[in-house]
């Protein structure tokens, strides 16, 4: 009895098996899988149709990727990928990749310096035609490897100095202006910005010194600024306990320069016994899920992180299609939600 389905003793079927069964040449059967399907008879297209249903037949991507010389793969390398920041990120690339036909290739460096040269050299070998990167602080050597390869790329987030690319990315001035204005508006008399060791990593240099410009404004008013790595649970308290205790009487906030910092900060302050909203206003960049349960709800300033992994991937389309124009950024609007933790 027929099942309707062609039987095959081994194997998975191939091209060739598609034109037999069509009854036409592996040639018709070609064009009709790259999209040349206008030089083939409608009843032709039926057929070779038909044989691949009946076939179920699936082409390899890659041995059509290595003879038309388009992989369609786009890699990213982002710098934690454990950062609420960086899955936003992610989602919106991912969904501009779908709709552009491009198969994302997703690097994570866990923010160590030499994962992104052995990433790169990874990603050429899958010959990828484009990447995005949130970059950790890209060596000579990599960045050398990249000019040389001429291989389209968009930065998201984080610059490169000396290196010019596409930038997507945050409005950083704009929004920590709006951050630290507020706090002013809530009456704070002593403010700290507190962040993740500097170095050269433009997103927390940007927010400091707007941060340090707007404050400078008030003299009257007390700015101070310390950096504490990410996992240093015991400097993390004792940069908090300092500051609470050197400005008794005084209305205080913190502003965090990031959502993974911000968790941290909301982490100490409750093993200290710190009430944010009550004992010390608190201020995260980044839009975290729980910021609104958190007790009173922490005010952050919330970047349009998915809009900004998506504009990235249409950048790095227009490049891949050969857009000559310099390059150039590309900067958000945040928003600020402001929650009890910094209200009156």
């Amino acid at each position: 009895m027929s099942t309707g389905k062609a039987t095959r003793t081994s194997g998975r079927a191939t091209i060739s098996d598609v034109a037999s069964i069509a009854k036409t040449g592996k040639t018709s059967v070609s064009r009709y899988l790259n999209g040349e399907q206008h030089l083939l008879s409608d009843d032709l297209k039926q057929r070779i149709e038909q044989a691949i249903q009946q076939l179920d037949y699936r082409p390899s991507q890659m041995a059509r990727s290595l003879k038309g010389g388009q992989t369609r793969l786009i890699g990213l390398i982002l710098a934690d990928i454990t950062n609420p920041y960086s899955v936003d990120v992610m989602r919106g690339i991912e969904a501009a990749c779908r709709q552009h036909g491009f198969t994302l290739l997703v690097c994570n460096t866990n923010n160590e310096v030499n994962q992104e040269q052995h990433y790169l050299q990874l990603l050429s070998s899958y010959r990828v035609e484009g990447i995005v990167v949130n970059a950790v602080g890209m060596r000579e050597e990599a960045l050398s490897t990249l000019q040389q390869s001429m291989l389209p790329m968009v930065l998201i987030d984080r610059k490169i100095p000396d290196f010019a690319c596409d930038v997507v990315g945050l409005n950083n001035r704009e929004a920590a202006t709006v951050a630290t204005e507020h706090l002013l508006q809530q009456g704070f008399e002593a403010i700290l910005f507190l962040s993740e060791p500097l170095g050269t990593v433009n997103t927390r240099l940007e927010r400091l010194h707007a941060f340090r410009h707007t404050m400078a404004q008030h003299p009257a008013l007390l700015a101070e600024q310390a950096e504490t790595p990410l996992n240093d649970r015991q400097k993390l308290e004792q940069v908090l306990s300092d500051f609470s205790g050197r400005h008794r009487g005084m209305r205080k906030a913190v502003i965090s320069a990031n959502g993974a910092l911000t968790l941290q900060v909301a982490r100490a302050m409750r093993r200290l016994g710190i009430q944010w909203g009550n004992d010390i206003g608190l201020l995260g960049f980044d839009e975290l899920e729980w910021a609104e349960l958190a007790g009173v709800g922490i005010t952050t300033l919330k970047q349009p992180t998915y809009q900004m992994g998506h504009a990235a991937l249409e950048r790095l389309v227009q490049r891949i299609q050969g857009l000559a124009t310099p390059s150039g950024e590309q900067m958000f609007s945040g928003e600020l939600i402001v929650r009890g933790s910094t209200t009156r």
